[in-house]
């Protein structure tokens, strides 16, 4: 199985070196657990490596996707859009069931054999077009074996349900789907705390384990290691940028990193170490 990287500093060691290519990933979590923040870093490392993307969105509108991506720092993403490398497909106030019977075939025509990344961005309103479990798993197999033929999938699912993700919402995409990635948030504390968990891979080995992973700006989500919930002293992403010149890298590479750290302040890295952010970004550009 040929592995693609995913674009999120720290999932590819947890995921056995990436994601399987033409494969799809279901990224579950509550509102603001980071879902669409995972989903755009996904795309934006496709685009890098020259692949084209395809966003579609059946909930917030593609203004608001890429205001969004925008703020977090990503503003090379307005080039991929000039260069027609990146396509949005507003779905929302669609009927989500004629939209994947009638208009998904013309899109799998066109683009098939691509090897593009596909997200879907939140593959929830496709359950709330009908409340029958046997016509949702057939429009959510049908959608994921169709997309699969254009390239690699990400979908995105909110969670409403209970904490054990045994809800009627979540149990047909997490048995459909290839990858199931649980985004856990806590919002009650005055210091929020953030869980990445891999709950199944299909055909390759993946960690078992709850991941600390903070969202940084310019970044996007940093998942850490197995040792990485450890408390430690914040470092200034200066000291990241002195790191960063003692490494061996392309200098596209080093670029792209040095715009990253631009207005980023010691809080943003609290509990993370600029040795430990170093090695997670080189583990995803290593041998790119």
């Amino acid at each position: 199985m040929r592995k693609i990287r995913s674009g999120v500093y720290g999932l590819n060691p947890l995921l056995d070196g990436g994601v399987n290519e033409n494969s799809t990933t279901v990224v579950i979590g509550r509102s603001g657990a980071g879902k669409t923040t995972l989903a755009t870093q996904f795309i934006r490392r496709g685009l890098q490596e020259g692949q084209e993307g395809v966003f579609v969105s059946l909930d917030e509108n593609k203004e608001q996707i890429i205001r969004e991506a925008v703020e977090m720092g990503w503003s090379d993403i307005l080039e991929y859009l000039d260069d027609e490398l990146l396509v949005f497909i507003d779905a929302s106030g669609r009927e989500f069931s004629n939209f994947i019977r009638k208009e998904l075939p013309a899109f799998v025509a066109d683009w098939k054999g691509s090897t593009a990344r596909i997200v879907v961005d939140p593959l929830t309103p496709v359950l709330w077009s009908t409340k029958d479990l046997y016509e949702q798993r057939d429009l959510i197999g049908y959608m994921f074996k169709q997309t699969r033929k254009v390239g690699t999938v990400l979908c995105t699912l909110e969670e409403h349900g209970p904490a054990d993700l045994s809800g009627p919402e979540t149990v047909i995409p997490m048995y459909l789907a290839d990858c199931v990635v649980h985004l856990k948030s806590n919002t009650n504390d005055a210091d929020p705390s953030r869980l990445l968990k891999i709950l199944k891979c299909r055909n390759s080995r993946h960690s078992p384990g709850s991941h600390p992973f903070q969202i940084v700006r310019g970044l996007g989500i940093v998942v850490q290691g197995v040792d990485g919930g450890r408390p430690v002293t914040a470092k200034t992403p200066s000291q990241l940028r002195q790191l960063l010149l003692t490494r061996s890298m392309p200098k596209n590479v080093r670029d792209i990193l040095d715009k990253s750290l631009d207005g980023l302040t010691d809080a943003d890295f609290r509990g993370l170490k600029p040795e430990e952010v170093l090695d997670l970004i080189l583990q995803e550009y290593q041998g790119a």
